[in-house]
Parts: structure tokens; sequence; C-alpha cells
């Protein structure tokens, strides 16, 4: 056997032949510490629009990151070319923990989550109040959505001047959710303007809804077209320079710290990712009455330590009812 010394020459070492041509695959990475941080605003097919200091540049994922995805909201590290010049493109090397995530499965039987919305601090349901009549087992999902991945829930009333909110609301007087009524007529002067901008001023909040019920013409008038022009010019979503919410899309909101995030219209809001034991934690006043539950209690079974603790005076039976109605949407059908 042919022994090397201390200081072999490179002719006297053998290397083994990379046949793809490439540079050999090393687990040491790069580690980037002059990558700039942004936000991403959109996401469309491999390419992200991110927000760097007062800059949009276009971004790829680096090949490190290897099937970590990206999404709208992300705070990442980005590397290369950051001018926001036409034709140019960086880097993000990097995918910063989240603080919350809005996921979805296209329905309850799809094992594949998939992740809408990072770092969001509300979910903000939109709901006509008629033309279209409301669903309430939507609402009862995305609420559930936005428990599940630490959002605040929103409810965004229109359409008032069609039907009353007052049978809606009371559905969900014991959850607490903030809530904001807007009417055709009055939107138009500022005045419920006024009162849904102050429930979004300094929060991340993004925007769900299904088609007709106003969602977008509410982020149209929260967001001057100006903001959307300079926000969305590089937008690959449509490759004309504008957003047809077929992608998430983040906006600044004017006057404010705050950002929307509009989101494509929804048809169907599938659960099948949500853990129902994490649904509980957003019911500060139950959640220790489970404690006594059996392993494994859905609360809604005749075991369910949680029928005690109401008895007992510790929580207002509404708001049991409230969760197992929250809990039990998964089986139901989001248009019964």
């Amino acid at each position: 056997m042919r022994r090397y010394g201390k200081n072999p020459d490179e002719d006297d070492i053998r290397v083994r032949p990379n046949r793809k041509g490439n540079r050999p695959r090393t687990h040491i990475r790069p580690k980037h510490e002059d990558a700039a941080e942004g936000m991403v605003l959109t996401v469309d097919r491999g390419r992200l629009t991110v927000l760097v200091d007062d800059r949009i540049v276009m971004a790829m994922k680096a090949r490190e990151l290897g099937r970590k995805a990206a999404v709208v909201g992300d705070r990442v590290a980005v590397v290369g070319d950051l001018s926001g010049k036409k034709d140019t493109l960086a880097r993000i090397v990097r995918i910063s923990a989240r603080s919350s995530v809005l996921r979805r499965t296209a329905d309850d039987d799809d094992p594949y989550e998939r992740v809408v919305v990072a770092n969001a601090d509300q979910l903000a349901i939109v709901t006509a109040l008629a033309d279209p009549e409301p669903r309430p087992r939507l609402i009862d999902r995305c609420v559930v959505a936005a428990y599940d991945g630490g959002l605040e829930p929103i409810l965004v009333l229109t359409k008032s001047d069609l039907a009353s909110a007052d049978k809606l609301l009371e559905t969900y007087s014991t959850l607490d959710i903030p809530y904001v009524v807007t009417s055709r007529e009055e939107f138009t002067d500022g005045a419920e303007l006024a009162r849904v901008h102050e429930l979004l001023d300094g929060k991340v909040t993004a925007f769900v809804g299904h088609s007709g019920v106003g969602k977008t013409t509410l982020v149209n008038a929260l967001v001057p077209l100006e903001r959307r022009r300079t926000t969305g010019h590089v937008n690959a979503v449509t490759g004309r320079g504008r957003h047809t919410t077929t992608s998430a899309l983040a906006l600044p909101l004017e006057g404010s710290e705050g950002w929307v995030i509009d989101t494509p219209g929804v048809r169907s809001f599938g659960l099948n990712h949500i853990d129902p034991s994490r649904v509980i934690l957003a019911f500060p006043d139950l959640e220790p009455g489970t404690a006594d539950c059996p392993r494994g209690c859905s609360h809604d079974e005749k075991d369910c330590a949680l029928d005690a603790w109401v008895e007992g005076g510790h929580a207002d039976p509404a708001r049991l009812y409230s969760l197992r109605r929250l809990l039990a949407t998964r089986e139901r059908r989001e248009d019964d």
C-alpha cells in the first residue's frame, strides 16, 4: 500500500473524478454575515419580491435552503445585487424564525398543508352580510386557523346597507373578536375606513374572504394607488406590474407602520392540518379545565372534564359551546 508523507505533492494525491463536472459537494455552508435583511412581499414561480430598506428587490431562493420555502411576510437575509434595478436578481440565503403562520389545506382530505402568510399579527376575515350571503362555517374555519397559527382574528362585515349584522355578531360575541361593520354608502365618506384603519394600525394583517365580499375593494381603499404601484411595480405575478390577487401580496398601510396582506379569494379552507389541542389555547378561561380530561380528549365527548369545569362556575357555558362549535367545524362542510 502506498503511503503519503506529511506534505505530499498534489500529483501524489488521487482525486475521485466528479462525473457531473460541477464543484464537489460540501456540508460547509457560507454564513453570509454581510447579508441584508428584507421582507417578502410576494412570491411567484420561484421569484420573490423583497423589500430591502426602501428598495424593491427581485430574488430567488439559494440552493442551500433546500426545500424550505419562503412565503409572503417572511423575514429573510438577502445577498447579491440589492440595487433594485431592472433585470437584477439577488439570493435569499436565510429565512428567519416565524412568529406566526397562517396555514390551510385544499380540503379536509388533503394531507398537504400550505403556508399562506408568515409573521402576520392579525387575520381580517372579510364577510358580506348579503350578496353573497354570509357563510358562518367558513368564518369558523378561518377563526380556527387564526387561533392555531398564532394570529388574532378580526371580523370585517361589509354591505350592512343590505342586511343587519346583529345575528352574525351574536354568534361570535362570546369569542370577543374585534369587529367593524361597513356599508357601501358610508365607506365612501371615509368614516368606516377610519375604523378599519384603527384596527390595523401598526400591525401586519392578512385579509381573507371569498369572492364578491369586497375584500379587494377594501384593500384598494386602504392602500392608495400610488403606494400599490410603488410596491408592486416589479411584481412577477402578472408580469405587467399589477396585482390581480392570484397570489398573496403585502402592501404598506397608508399613514402607519402596519402592513396589509391581500390573499386570493377562497372557495374552501381545509383544516386537515389543525391540531385540536392548540385551539384550546385561545380559550384561557377553559384551558385549565382540560387538566382532568382523558388522554386524546376531543373536548366534545362524554368524559370531557370541561363540562364539570363550566358547571363549577369557572367559565361561561356559552364559551364552551363556542369552543366545541369551532372544533367540530373540521367535520362539517363549509356550505352547511
